[in-house]
């Protein structure tokens, strides 16, 4: 394959819709079933169980509003990368990917400190069926941040030498995905009381 050639992956497309794109809607479906069903089943068992209630009020809801506001403040910077990806920027678009990624690294960290804070206070996932969830929940978001923050530096790299620029899109769509499943989780986790 030469130099410029693309993968055939790139370049062909049954449906009209660019392949990278078809692939990361298909995972974030997959992704919602994941969310949506665990979601539920908290739902269900949050009903069931008023008395969580007062499990829910030792969680640190600063930490969860000022992590709502680094997701969203990332979730911009994604979609200004995506928008510079589209002028054929790409130094322009990997330096918002990266601050992207910092968010996500800024969210971790603030998630790590609320974390350490739950447990030394005791409340760990052996606590109660609030905690099970809430840590269950917040960690596999955790996961999904983390992941997306890498994969972020990743497409930063080739977008810094203007390769592979739709990326940037797809990563973004990923991006946004993990901030609305947190829009779901901090007012379920957090405030609901």
């Amino acid at each position: 394959m030469s130099a410029t050639a693309k993968p055939i992956a790139n370049t062909r497309s049954v449906t009209g819709i660019p392949t990278a794109r078809l692939i990361t809607w298909w995972v974030i479906a997959s992704e919602i079933v994941i969310f949506g069903g665990l979601l539920t089943a908290y739902i269900m068992h949050r009903l069931g169980h008023p008395e969580w209630a007062a499990s829910a009020a030792h969680t640190n809801t600063w930490a969860g509003a000022i992590n709502t506001f680094v997701l969203l403040t990332s979730s911009l910077c994604a979609v200004l990368a995506h928008k510079a990806a589209d002028a054929q920027d790409g130094p322009r678009a990997a330096r918002l990917l990266r601050l992207t990624a910092l968010g996500g690294v800024i969210f971790l960290a603030i998630k790590g400190f609320e974390w350490t804070t739950d447990i030394r206070e005791g409340f760990v996932i052996s606590s109660g069926g609030f905690w099970s969830y809430y840590y269950t929940l917040a960690g596999l978001h955790g996961l999904h941040v983390l992941a997306g923050a890498v994969i972020m530096l990743i497409v930063a790299a080739d977008a810094a030498k203007n390769r592979e620029l739709q990326r940037v899109e797809c990563i973004g769509l990923y991006w946004h995905f993990v901030d609305i499943v947190w829009i779901f989780l901090f007012p379920l986790l957090y405030i609901a009381r």
